[in-house]
């Protein structure tokens, strides 16, 4: 059962600008990631369901999460199917995210009163999920397209859509670019959190990584204002 509320949830993720997020290799690694995005500053954390043991992983994570994590929000992505993201919500996903737009799961997420963040790629298809009550939409696959310029073409006529374009490039430049365009934040994975940090014992590396993209976010921000 999730320990925030739907609209704690959003609210962070507007906030903090960015959502970091990874396939766990092991148990023993993603708590160091979670933990380092904790000490870095990024509240916000979405574990991918792309390894055959993620859900076991994730639900012994969620487990240990009041403890260990009080104030983390810990959501799961990469859920095609309503079943699936049921048996993510009944670990105590706080979030949803989806490769495309999936009635049946957002339907279950309204339900669940679950942020639910599906794929989209085109006009239609945003409209389409924010109908069925998507606040932040996922701009997917954003390497399809000029990411940057399809966001202003977008908010252009539709200025109160929120995007979130998710595997971008942790760069200074490509940050600037995307909250210069008027992303509501960004999904950011593998360069920011690749598989040789998550197994390092050492998570100081990763925490300073996070600590330095979120400071580019802010900096974006204040500029963009």
């Amino acid at each position: 059962m999730a320990r925030f509320d739907r609209l704690t949830v959003l609210g962070a993720m507007l906030e903090i600008g960015a959502v970091p997020t990874f396939t766990p290799l092991d148990l023993a690694g993603a708590q160091r990631v979670v933990g380092a995005c904790r000490r870095g500053g990024a509240r916000v954390v979405e574990i991918t369901n792309r390894g055959a043991d993620t859900y076991e992983i994730f639900r012994a994570l969620l487990s240990r999460a009041p403890a260990d994590y009080p104030d983390m929000i810990l959501g799961a992505g990469t859920i095609y199917d309503a079943p699936t993201a049921a048996l993510f919500i009944a670990a105590g996903a706080e979030f949803i995210v989806s490769p495309a737009l999936n009635p049946e799961i957002a339907r279950l997420c309204n339900r669940r009163k679950i942020p639910y963040l599906p794929g989209c790629g085109s006009a239609t298809e945003i409209s389409g999920a924010e109908e069925l009550g998507a606040e932040i939409v996922k701009l997917f696959p954003a390497a399809a397209f000029d990411g940057p310029a399809f966001v202003r073409g977008i908010l252009g006529p539709s200025p109160r859509t929120r995007l979130m374009p998710t595997n971008v490039e942790a760069t200074q430049a490509a940050t600037e670019a995307w909250i210069r365009a008027g992303v509501a934040c960004l999904g950011v994975g593998p360069s920011l959190i690749s598989n040789a940090l998550q197994a390092d014992p050492d998570p100081s590396v990763l925490e300073d990584r996070i600590r330095t993209y979120l400071g580019w976010v802010r900096g974006a921000r204040e500029r963009s204002s």
